[in-house]
């Protein structure tokens, strides 16, 4: 009898359910398609291609004129910077699209926002050889920092 109370006593196995096992590979599979997509998400857009050989001698037949910065308050009681003006095809080939970057600099020559902006696309029509045409650049993400003169204005791109 004693050496019935000796004995070990049998382990009980322990079992997961399939059904268990499924869920926690679901769980982790989307933790990592999660994990996935705000890794792409945080990641910067590939910067756009520089101007074309062609594009780059154009340069000297575009003309902006009649350049104009207002500001005013929105609807939302938020600042808008809005530059118009005019660009004009000194050239002899129709643009499809007209690019530009406008660098918004703070009193300390530090640039506080560079945006590419379109001043002729295909949406607007094309800008034919020399046609005149009026744009206008809204802009409500100015910073404060900004020293409110009027951007460096650099063409960027061409299609031609």
């Amino acid at each position: 009898m004693a050496a019935d109370r000796t004995a070990t006593p049998e382990k009980k196995r322990v079992t997961i359910p399939p059904v268990a096992i499924v869920a926690g590979v679901v769980v982790l599979a989307g933790l990592a398609g999660l994990w996935y997509l705000d890794r792409a998400a945080k990641r910067p857009p590939p910067p756009p291609p520089p101007l074309t050989g062609a594009a780059r001698a154009y340069v000297r037949s575009l003309k902006l004129g009649d350049v104009e910065m207002k500001a005013h308050e929105s609807y939302f009681k938020q600042s808008v910077v809005e530059i118009t003006g005019k660009i004009g095809n000194a050239g002899d080939r129709v643009l499809q699209k007209v690019e530009i970057n406008c660098i918004f600099y703070d009193p300390y020559g530090q640039v506080v926002l560079k945006e590419r902006v379109p001043i002729v696309s295909r949406k607007m029509g094309s800008l034919s050889p020399g046609e005149l045409k009026p744009f206008r650049l809204p802009f409500d993400n100015v910073p404060e920092s900004w020293n409110q003169m009027m951007p460096q204005m650099v063409i960027a791109a061409i299609d031609f």
